[in-house]
C-alpha cells in the first residue's frame, strides 16, 4: 500500500465531467476516493454499472487491451480519483498476491451483479426489477435520517432504465406509483424510503 501511495496520481473531477480511462495514451486503473461514478458502454451509450467511493474502475484494462476504449466514465457528483497505469498495476499485483486477489474479487462481484441482472430479466417483470434496484441503491449509498433512509438522487430515469433493462417511461410510471402509495419519496436531489420497511412491502 505504501508503494501504491507513492506512485498514484490524483485528480479532482467535477460533477458531470467525463473521466478518460486512457491517460496520455496509457490505459489506467482508477481508485475512487470520493464521490460516485457511472460507467457507460461507448457503443450503446447505456449505463453498465455504478462505482461508489472506495471501489475501483477501469480494471478491465488489466485483462483486456481494448476494454478502456469500450467504456467511458462520468462523475455523478464531485469526485476525487487516484489512478495508475495498467502495466504498472500489473507489475505490483504480481509482487503482491493479496492485491491481485482483491482485484479479482471485485471483478468477480461485478460479474455476479451482471448475472443477477440477466436472471432478473428472464424471471422478473419490469416493475419488480425497478423496485429492487431502487431498494438496493438507497440501502447501499443512503444514510439514515430519523425514520428514513436518504440517498442522493444521482441517476436519471434513463440511467435506471439502462440498469434494469426497462424503458424510461416504465421507470417514471413505477416511481410515480411508489410515491403515490407512500412507499418512496423523491425529487431531483434525493430519494428516500422508510427506515423500518423496504419499498417492496
Amino acid at each position: 500500500m505504501m508503494r501504491m501511495c507513492e506512485i498514484l496520481e490524483m485528480d479532482n473531477i467535477d460533477k458531470g465531467e467525463p473521466i478518460s480511462l486512457i491517460n496520455q495514451g496509457e490505459k489506467c486503473v482508477f481508485f475512487l476516493k470520493k464521490g460516485t461514478v457511472k460507467i457507460v458502454d461507448v457503443t450503446s451509450d447505456s449505463v453498465k454499472y455504478i462505482v461508489k467511493k472506495g471501489h475501483i474502475f477501469g480494471e478491465l484494462a488489466l485483462y483486456d487491451s481494448n476494454a478502456a476504449r469500450e467504456e467511458q466514465a462520468y462523475a455523478l457528483e464531485d469526485c476525487i480519483v487516484c489512478y495508475i497505469e495498467s502495466e504498472r498495476m500489473t507489475g505490483i499485483m504480481e509482487k503482491h498476491k493479496s492485491l491481485k486477489n482483491g482485484v479479482l474479487k471485485i471483478y468477480g462481484l461485478r460479474i455476479k451483479k451482471l448475472e443477477r441482472r440477466l436472471n432478473d430479466l428472464l424471471y422478473k417483470d419490469s416493475a419488480t426489477r425497478i423496485i429492487e434496484f431502487i431498494t438496493d441503491y438507497v440501502n447501499e449509498i443512503g444514510q439514515i435520517e430519523n425514520d428514513r433512509i436518504v440517498a442522493n438522487n444521482l441517476l436519471s430515469h434513463n440511467d435506471i432504465a439502462n440498469l434494469t433493462n426497462t424503458s424510461r417511461q416504465t421507470v417514471s410510471n413505477t416511481l410515480s406509483l411508489l410515491r403515490k402509495n407512500g412507499r418512496l419519496d423523491y425529487n431531483t436531489e434525493r430519494i428516500t424510503i422508510p427506515r423500518d420497511i423496504t419499498i417492496l412491502n
